[in-house]
């Protein structure tokens, strides 16, 4: 009795129970039965019609689930009601075959729950193809974004590399320290003290030139950071091979048929003009990405082409921020590649009482807790130290022990 050992797994994926089940011997097809009852997994649903509630609950109870409602729902004195469902996989598969029969909207809640679980471990994959170059996002590799702010005034190192060697160094630096991908800025848009907003004409004179510059010394794809279709579509014709819109495609009107013209991938980032969440920050993220989607599809850019960012910092309190990394994997439902940018950013000098130039263990914290909440992309100033990181989270996290 003295050498048993007793341990709590935690089995978040079909892949991992199967490990799990082998590991001790588990017949094939004992393995096969057994694996979607290993899985547990409990799903949100804000506001909820009760009289839709009711049978959603007695649903899943038939098939040994269970599901907490509202107080209220039960005698119907309130219309509406969250609930928590929580059950195997097993459970789910068959109590959804059930609901999707169901009247009051009971049949698109069963879908919408379908794929959120079908997501829920597995990242979208993509190739970007460009004539001399590719980006492939295999669903468990990290990339590293490098940025390169060719701006006077950006929070952390405006003026450090506005002239075009000292650029051109950076770049070449940041590729050897791992970079997958080189965001180029010619505008600050940092998300607090105000950067100086200038004219399109203004952006290109200051991108154009060294962007012509850069290009032969980089062999990863280039990505320009603006909101501005002119800057965006004189960038793309230069050479430039990805779009960053820190405002999601909804601040300019045009700039949606520029990235459908050149087919290019395009990063959409939520953004606000004030901080105002009435449904609280997370709905607020999901409703404003899930238009950019929309206004791009529309517009004719391919849906493997948008990677979504919920713009830490952008218009966000220290909690919202906070909150909104704590649940980055609720943004998987939209099936886009996500992209972070969290790099030296206030809401780490708060929490640690720290300057710009002194975030770099808070920035590399947030970046392996976004790796594991689904993030695919970092935007980080700290190219080797985030790379490293993500390369021994990447190899942990692969072999699920």
């Amino acid at each position: 009795m003295e050498n048993i050992q007793i341990n709590i797994l935690e089995i978040c994926s079909l892949k991992q129970a199967v490990t799990e089940l082998k590991k001790i011997d588990c017949d094939p097809a004992g393995v096969k039965l057994m694996q979607d009852k290993a899985v547990f997994k409990i799903i949100k649903i804000e506001k909820m019609k009760c009289k839709a509630a009711n049978i959603l609950k007695q649903t899943f109870l038939g098939k040994g689930g269970d599901v907490a409602v509202s107080g209220h729902s039960a005698d119907l004195s309130q219309e509406y009601t969250s609930v928590l469902i929580m059950a195997t996989l097993k459970q789910y598969k068959q109590a959804l075959i059930q609901l999707k029969m169901q009247p009051w909207g009971l049949k698109q809640i069963g879908e919408k729950i379908e794929n959120i679980l079908k997501n829920a471990n597995t990242l979208p994959k993509r190739i970007y193809s460009w004539k001399d170059r590719q980006l492939v996002l295999d669903g468990e590799t990290s990339l590293v974004m490098g940025i390169l702010n060719l701006t006077p005034d950006s929070f952390s190192d405006g003026g450090s590399y506005n002239k075009i060697d000292a650029a051109i160094q950076h770049v070449e630096n940041m590729q050897a320290d791992g970079a997958d991908i080189i965001d180029i800025g010619a505008e600050s848009t940092r998300p607090y003290d105000g950067g100086q907003k200038i004219s399109a004409v203004k952006e290109q004179e200051r991108l154009l030139p060294f962007l012509q510059k850069i290009l032969p010394h980089c062999s990863v794809p280039v990505s320009i950071d603006t909101y501005k279709a002119e800057v965006a579509e004189a960038a793309l014709a230069m050479g430039a091979h990805i779009i960053n819109d820190i405002w999601g495609l909804q601040q300019d009107v045009s700039m949606s048929s520029v990235v459908a013209k050149y087919d290019v991938p395009v990063i959409v980032m939520h953004n606000k003009a004030e901080n105002s969440y009435p449904m609280g920050v997370m709905a607020d993220i999901q409703q404003f990405l899930s238009r950019s989607i929309a206004i791009g599809i529309e517009k004719g850019i391919k849906g493997e082409n948008i990677i979504i960012d919920p713009g830490i910092g952008f218009a966000k309190t220290v909690e919202d921020n906070i909150e909104i990394m704590g649940h980055l994997d609720q943004f998987k439902k939209l099936n886009c590649p996500i992209l972070l940018g969290v790099s030296r950013k206030k809401f780490i000098g708060h929490v640690l009482d720290l300057p710009v130039n002194e975030r770099l263990e808070g920035t590399i914290a947030a970046s392996a807790l976004a790796k594991i909440k689904g993030v695919q992309i970092h935007r980080v100033h700290d190219v080797k130290a985030v790379k490293r990181t993500l390369m021994m989270m990447d190899a942990m996290i692969r072999s699920e022990i």
